[in-house]
């Protein structure tokens, strides 16, 4: 059974940076399509970024455009977000998903949800 286990989070101000690591058993990260998606208790659920299988593809969320960069380790069997720039806004519980069949913005289209690492971005 393939389990996605999230850490890296925590309290930073805002303009500062973290890094998410999603570690991958059960399974090899290489062979997934792999996300990050992020909620609060008070907004729906959001696309955050996307990798593809061989990490040759990626995509982002509007909002994170030019300040996450998803990576995946593949030796680690790791999924990464590199988090900089963050703002209030991105404070949410983030969370890693993975695909065998597609690399999308539809969280619906993933298995496997870890259950999150809790990001808090002070003004």
């Amino acid at each position: 059974q393939v389990q996605l286990v999230e850490s890296g989070g925590g309290l930073v101000q805002t303009g500062g940076s973290l890094r998410l690591s999603c570690v991958v058993s059960g399974g090899l990260a290489s062979m997934y399509h792999m996300a990050w998606f992020r909620q609060t208790p008070v907004k729906e659920r959001e696309f955050v970024a996307s990798i593809s299988w061989n990490g040759g593809s990626t995509d982002y969320g509007d909002s994170v455009k030019g300040r996450f960069t998803i990576s995946k380790d593949n030796a680690k069997n790791t999924l990464l977000l590199q988090m900089n720039s963050l703002k209030p806004e991105d404070t949410a519980v983030y969370f890693c998903a993975a695909s065998q069949y597609y690399n999308s913005r539809d969280y619906n289209r993933y298995r496997y949800p870890g259950q999150g690492t809790q990001v808090t971005v002070s003004s």
